[in-house]
């Protein structure tokens, strides 16, 4: 099997450090993958972003066929793409949806994610922290599953 993880952004995420600091922080994506991957252990990070939805589904298809798991961070596809959901339905082995804020604590249109009812878990709210805390949680989830 293979140790690769996929660690996938949605749109505006190339933005971040620069977009609504208030909300998401001043680190940025180049910061974030970094950090995944000083904590990647034995596992390689595939790190990618996109502002593109049909880019973003055949990213989950690629990693569907060669991933030991998947964070995604699908951002403002979260509250809107059943196409993303079913592209994760797909998906055989551990996955984590992540977000930078809480987006329970937000407004009203960001309480429902169409990704949580098909992902292993849910990250939400650490602010850039959840993703190398995602990453470490997903190393141990395909550990578990590999025994």
């Amino acid at each position: 099997m293979s140790n690769v993880i996929y660690v996938l952004n949605g749109p505006n995420l190339n933005r971040l450090g620069k977009r609504e600091p208030e909300i998401y922080g001043y680190t940025t994506l180049a910061d974030i993958e970094k950090m995944c991957n000083e904590v990647a252990g034995d596992y390689t990070i595939e790190f990618r972003q996109t502002n593109s939805e049909t880019q973003l589904i055949d990213w989950v298809h690629e990693a569907t066929d060669c991933a030991a798991g998947l964070i995604i961070n699908p951002a403002a596809y979260t509250f809107t793409s059943m196409a993303v959901m079913d592209s994760l339905k797909m998906f055989p082995r551990p996955s984590i949806e992540l977000h930078i804020s809480n987006i329970h604590k937000r407004e009203p249109m960001y309480h429902k994610s169409f990704m949580s009812g098909v992902v292993t878990s849910v990250i939400a709210g650490l602010g850039a922290l959840g993703y190398p805390v995602a990453v470490q949680a997903l190393r141990s989830l395909i550990e578990q599953e590999r025994k």
